[in-house]
């Protein structure tokens, strides 16, 4: 505040730079079961993931205020690369193998038809979509949180990206799983409650458990709690590795599994960990409030297919980072 006159007049600070990356399949997933597929466009077609995620946007932007956002995609959900290494990988998944790939993913029909929809909303808000061919969104997601040099926000319903979670470079994950409504913040203090390791070591303790979701079969017989025990005693899974080798430092019983899972293990952490180094060229023009033709052409877009409050509420937000 300063005065003036007698008169008092408020100073809109700058918002600190803030990177908020979107690992948007995960939300458009969740938009879509989110919102009645009973909300349809005026010739029937389903846009009920379309308005989901513009409401989810907005209401992003507006909580965490951040003067970047970045769209991460999956130009491939299951690069071949990962599939070679373990062939269960997000096998349960595939509802059609493309020999020359990427496989084709099963998606819902009426999600899938409002993908170009999503994409071009997206734009009209000045929301720039990033992907890597051969590559998952977690990938684009890894290496611009490892490169940023602001903090960044990581909004995802999938912790394996808890690895990237760092409070030295405030690399936080806004988790999803428990509802848009229910947004927890994951930092380093919260992985190490939820399960007794560090986000360094998450990569390797996801590997050990392994995660039916992703087709990851782990080490057999070691749950979380067991690899929690052997990350604490050994520090990483090459630590892990050798106290078995050595027949010290676990059980009998715990040596035998690790010694058992040898040929699993040297793949799984290539699998598990994301790409932290991808050749990105990351957009540095800043969140802005959209112009009058900007708004005008998003707001045509609304009227069109029925997108209603929920892009104005979507323009409403951006327009804030201009504050």
């Amino acid at each position: 505040m300063t005065e003036s006159g007698g008169h008092c007049k408020t100073v809109l600070m700058p918002r600190a730079d803030k990177l908020l990356l979107l690992d948007t399949a995960s939300l458009y997933f969740r938009a879509f079961y989110g919102v009645p597929d009973k909300v349809t466009a005026p010739d029937g077609s389903p846009i009920n993931a379309v308005r989901g995620l513009l409401d989810i946007v907005a209401k992003l932007v507006t909580l965490y205020e951040p003067t970047h956002v970045v769209a991460c995609w999956d130009d491939d959900w299951r690069p071949q690369w990962r599939v070679d290494l373990i062939p269960s990988y997000k096998s349960h998944r595939v509802l059609e193998a493309v020999p020359a790939g990427p496989d084709v993913e099963e998606v819902p029909d009426p999600l899938e038809a409002q993908i170009p929809l999503i994409r071009e909303t997206l734009g009209l808000l000045g929301i720039p979509i990033i992907g890597v061919a051969e590559h998952e969104a977690d990938d684009v997601i890894g290496t611009l949180a490892t490169h940023a040099t602001m903090p960044v926000d990581i909004v995802t319903g999938d912790r394996d990206l808890f690895q990237l979670v760092d409070d030295a470079r405030d690399v936080r994950v806004v988790y999803t799983a428990r509802g848009m409504s229910n947004l927890e913040i994951i930092t380093d203090s919260v992985v190490v409650a939820k399960y007794g390791v560090l986000p360094s070591q998450y990569a390797d303790f996801a590997t050990m458990r392994g995660d039916a979701s992703d087709g990851l079969p782990g080490v057999a017989g070691v749950g979380e709690k067991t690899a929690a025990t052997l990350l604490q005693a050994h520090g990483d899974l090459t630590g892990i590795r050798a106290a078995a080798e050595a027949g010290e430092g676990m059980s009998a019983g715990v040596r035998a599994k690790v010694l058992a899972a040898s040929d699993y293990l040297d793949v799984a952490p290539t699998v598990v960990a994301v790409a932290t180094a991808l050749e990105i060229t990351a957009p540095d023009a800043a969140l802005r409030p959209l112009d009058p033709s900007e708004v005008d052409a998003a707001t045509a877009v609304a009227e069109k297919w029925n997108l209603g409050t929920s892009m104005t509420r979507a323009i409403a937000a951006v327009a804030t980072t201009g504050d």
